[in-house]
């Protein structure tokens, strides 16, 4: 089984970008995949495509290992949906309790498209965003389904195949924390300008932390994640700054690869 390579579903979100670099990081080649479902902020799609251009200024080696990108159209998933998602309700708590921004099946089919996709490319392992600590709730970003829904798809498909989560068990502060040690303030910088979160697709409204109507249930997660991630720093450069001896010169944030 040829573990070299991997999928990763990438929206164009801090989410999927952060798990795409980690795993440029850990696989010799990376493809993308994504979904345009008719999603109320369809301009995730326009970004992601700007993010992964960027990659290679980053890094050689990451620019080296990005594969093809495989963007899909799913319109029917939306057409099928009463979500605020797909269409232009406010943003509200739904049925049990869920926000109306949950699209049943969404997961489910996205998923099973990349298990395809990876069929066909003789790919074995799938990485994605999905979190179940910082969360807004959604049945199908837990790890029970999703790994419980990849052996039903490598068994569907006699394709073994193993699914990665690197968020799935830290907040929105450790996600900005993994980013950093991933590429430093180069890559903070094009998290917070070439990403996007915001479920109403707002663009226009700049923030330390990126765009967005900073009022939606994502923008909240991640204005709530930037501002802890941000005191957890400062602390934490406060208090080596007491340790280390004084030698004029302010130390700097580094990368890692």
């Amino acid at each position: 089984m040829n573990n070299k390579s991997a999928l990763v579903l990438y929206s164009g979100g801090q989410d999927s970008a952060t798990c795409l670099v980690w795993a440029l990081e850990r696989y010799e080649r990376v493809e993308t995949i994504g979904f345009d479902y008719g999603q109320r902020h369809r301009v995730e799609l326009d970004v992601r495509e700007t993010f992964r251009q960027r990659l290679g200024a980053l890094s050689a080696k990451w620019g080296n290992r990005l594969g093809d990108d495989h963007l899909l159209d799913l319109q029917t998933l939306g057409q099928i949906s009463d979500t605020a998602l797909t269409g232009d309700a406010a943003f509200a708590a739904g049925r049990d309790g869920l926000p109306n921004t949950f699209v049943p099946g969404r997961n489910l089919i996205f998923m099973t498209y990349a298990g395809a996709i990876a069929w066909r490319r003789d790919i074995h392992v799938l990485v994605a965003g999905m979190c179940e600590t910082d969360y807004s709730g959604y049945p199908d970003c837990r790890n029970d389904t999703l790994q419980t829904l990849t052996r039903a798809i490598g068994m569907g498909m006699a394709h073994e195949i193993t699914l990665e989560t690197p968020l799935m068990w830290i907040d929105k502060a450790d996600t900005w924390a993994m980013a950093m040690q991933l590429g430093g303030d180069e890559l903070i910088a094009e998290m917070t300008e070439n990403t996007h979160t915001c479920y109403a697709g707002d663009r226009n409204t700049r923030h330390e932390w990126g765009y967005g109507c900073a009022a939606c249930p994502a923008c909240e997660l991640r204005q709530n994640g930037w501002i802890k991630w941000q005191r957890s720093f400062n602390n934490s450069s406060t208090a080596s700054a007491r340790q280390r001896p004084m030698t004029g010169k302010q130390p700097t944030r580094s990368r890692n690869h």
